[in-house]
Parts: C-alpha cells; structure tokens; sequence
C-alpha cells in the first residue's frame, strides 16, 4: 500500500483546489487499475498565515507501487498547480505504509499533530521525509511539504473522521458565475439535517455550501453519513457537474484546539479556555464586539484582594459572525464562560463559547418604599436616602437580573464556521447546546 500526500497546488486569486488535484490523481490510478481506498481531507492550523482559505492538505491511500504512484501525482501536480503565484509553494510525499495497519511511524504522526494545532517550517517536513526516506517532490520554497507530510500521517494521527461530498464544475465553467437553483439547496439541507450540516445559512439565507472563489468547486456537502452526504448533492439542482468525489476529513471536529490558561496563551494557536468575563461587551467600529475574560484563578483572588494583579485576553466576534453578536453582547461582569477560538495579535476570536455560571442578580439604586422614587446618596458609606420621604437605607440593594442566555453552548452561524470548527448539532459536548443553522 501507499500514502500519498499533496499541499498548497491553490491560488487565492487564481483558483484552482487541492481536492480537485487529489480528485484528479485517484482518477488516474484508477485508470491504471490500481485500488483507491479512500481520499483524505485534513484540515490544518487555520491560525496559519501562509494558507488559503481552508488550509487543506490531500492523502490518497491506495494498493498502486510508491514509485509508479509517485510518478502519477508528480506529473499531476506539475500540470495542475497554480504554481505562477509566488504564493502557491506545491509539495508531494509517497510513503510505503499500510493505513489499514497503522502502519506510519509514531513520529510522522505526531507531525501531524503538530501541523494542526501549531507551527512548523519546510525544513521540519525536509528533515522528517529524509530520515524516513519517503519519495518527495516540491516548488517554490517547499512549504507545500508540511502539508503533504501531515496528511501521509493523518490516519493514524486522528481518531475523529466526518465526510465531504464534492461536485466540481465542468473546465470550460471556471470563473464564471455558479449555476444552482437557491431553493433547491435549502430543501436538500432540511431534508438531510441533522446527519448532514453548514449546507445553509438559514438566518443570513445563504448557500455555505457554494464557494464564491474562481476554482473548480460547484458545492461540497458536509456530514457525519457518508450516505447522506451524497443524497443531499444529487438532490440540488445546478449547472452539469463534471465529476465528484467524496472525502474522509476532519471538518468539524475541533481538533484544532487545544486545552490552555489565559496568562499562557501564543498567537497563531487554537484553545478551549475558562474564564470570567471581566469587561462589559464593547460594539466597535464596523460592528464588531469585545469583551475581556480574566482567569478564574485571578478572579476568584481579586474576590478577596481587590488589588491583586489580572490575568486577561479579549475576545472579538467580528462583524462576519453576524447573530453571534448578540450572544456575546449579552455577557455580563461575573459571568463564568469556556471561551474557545484562535489567537491572533492578542486577541481569542471567538468560534464558540459555554455559559458555565451567569450573574443572576445586579446591585442597584434603591427606590423608596413609600413614594417609588430612586434614592440619592447620603454620602460617602452613608448609605441612601429619599429626599421627600426620609427613609434609607445602608447601601444599594440586589435585584434579580434578566438575562438573554441560558446555561450550554452557543456557537458562530453555519456563514462564518471554520471549516474544522465543530457544529453544535454534532453532539458529545458537556453543556446543553444552542445550534445555530
């Protein structure tokens, strides 16, 4: 058996995608007669900024000899790779292994890891490939190798697997405006939810599932049942579509994060943090919205010393994740929260986040008994008094707080998702969840 690896064959401006160049070689294996078991889709560090959109590397695990499959991918990368972008750096990796077996070394999987919730260099991926001696090919600068790497050790990397079902355009159709029917789409998304997820954006009516990029792409579903994933594509109407394949990856599984403290965490990273929102939520220009979180620990020690130094992040929901807003606006000072997100230049952007405790109460002015009016202060730990009554009292007083949140999870629409981001509507987390669709 052999892994096959590919990375970074695409443009930002200039299109193309990896997942056709994938789709493109297990076609030719095939016609050589070789068996392809599956396709991978492994999504990388999102936090990298080297990437396009979705930081995807390919592998292509099938009974074809390494050097022969080498031979096919080369030639297929040499070809379709939007290599006259000095930003598009392709790499290509065949490795001798056994998915099945678990056959890939320890190390080239702990590379994996590494490539998802991390950073690495095109020397790390040169080093590794040589001491395994592994058949590599690349252009540019080599960067492409990290990917081609990570997804040679994917299989055995990663334990959580989703599907992707891809239907690509007809060539002649590149750059040119997508033909499919808006309403189709919805109702082959309502017919496939929940098993199948992020078709559609329900609250901003749009298609997610339509990429807006010059590339070959025409819509590509995503699910839990491999079934489903393609009932819901045929079930849309469009334009011809060309080919498709569908895709084992690890969308939506939040294995881009990584358990962290708030004092402790570096930009260009992935966490799942505990805290206490520290600030009132603040709308800024252009819409976006900030709040701060201080550590639990700091919190709960400024409880006692209130001149005991913080901890703090903020945190932003951007304008791109629309009602997600409101969520966040809705936080209080007190509120204890797991905040999840990448950081980039100092600040969480939030992906999702967990009301784990809510202030119920607020402490206000009180009102006169006798006559309702608010009471004015008395002076300094003087208490309150009404003016035209005389009654007081010695301080403010607690009343009960409504709040807009429930205990559970709340999370960004399907429009602004990561692509590994995790779905509220999957299941398995540890609070209540408020899906969003």
């Amino acid at each position: 058996m052999t892994i096959v690896g590919i990375d970074d064959t695409d443009s930002r401006e200039r299109g193309m995608c990896t997942t056709y160049v994938a789709a493109t070689i297990a076609e030719r294996l095939r016609r050589e007669e070789s068996a392809v078991a599956r396709l991978l889709l492994v999504r990388l560090n999102p936090a990298v900024e080297y990437k396009t959109r979705g930081n995807a590397a390919l592998a292509i695990h099938t009974d074809c000899d390494p050097a022969s499959a080498f031979a096919i991918a080369r030639e297929s990368l040499e070809s379709l790779a939007e290599t006259e972008d000095e930003r598009t750096n392709p790499g290509l990796v065949a490795a001798g292994h056994d998915p099945a077996e678990r056959a890939v070394p320890d190390e080239v999987g702990r590379f994996t890891r590494t490539a998802i919730r991390d950073h690495l260099e095109p020397a790390d991926a040169a080093a590794l490939i040589d001491r395994r001696g592994y058949r590599s090919w690349h252009a540019g600068d080599g960067r492409g190798r990290i990917g081609a790497l990570a997804a040679v050790g994917a299989w055995t990397a990663l334990e959580e697997w989703t599907r992707e079902y891809i239907s690509y355009r007809e060539p002649d159709r590149w750059g040119t405006p997508r033909d499919v029917d808006h309403e189709s789409v919805f109702a082959a998304a309502e017919w496939g939810y929940p098993e199948v997820w992020d078709t559609v954006d329900r609250g901003e009516d749009e298609t997610v599932c339509v990429p807006h990029t010059p590339g070959p792409i025409l819509h590509g579903i995503r699910g839990d049942d491999p079934d489903a994933v393609r009932a819901v594509a045929e079930r849309i109407e469009s334009e011809p579509v060309a080919t498709s394949q569908r895709f084992v990856t690890n969308q939506g599984t939040d294995v881009h994060l990584r358990d962290g403290s708030i004092g402790d965490v570096e930009d260009g990273r992935a966490y799942r943090l505990e805290g206490r929102v520290a600030s009132e939520p603040e709308t800024r220009r252009g819409g976006h919205v900030f709040v701060d979180l201080e550590s639990p620990r700091e919190a709960d020690a400024r409880d006692e010393n209130p001149e005991s130094s913080d901890e703090r992040l903020t945190c932003a929901a951007f304008e791109p994740t629309k009602r997600f807003r409101d969520r966040v606006r809705a936080l209080r000072i007190g509120d204890r929260i797991t905040a999840c997100g990448e950081v980039s230049e100092g600040t969480l952007k939030l992906e999702k986040f967990a009301v784990r405790d809510l202030v119920e109460t607020q402490r206000v002015t009180p009102t006169c008994p006798g006559c309702g009016r608010t009471m004015k202060s008395a002076g300094r730990e003087q208490g309150y008094r009404c003016r035209d009554c005389g009654t007081g009292t010695d301080g403010k007083v607690e009343r009960p707080l409504e709040r807009d949140l429930e205990d559970g999870w709340y999370e960004v629409p399907p429009c602004a998702r990561r692509h590994i981001a995790k779905p509220l509507v999957r299941g398995g987390f540890d609070a209540p969840t408020h899906p969003e669709r």
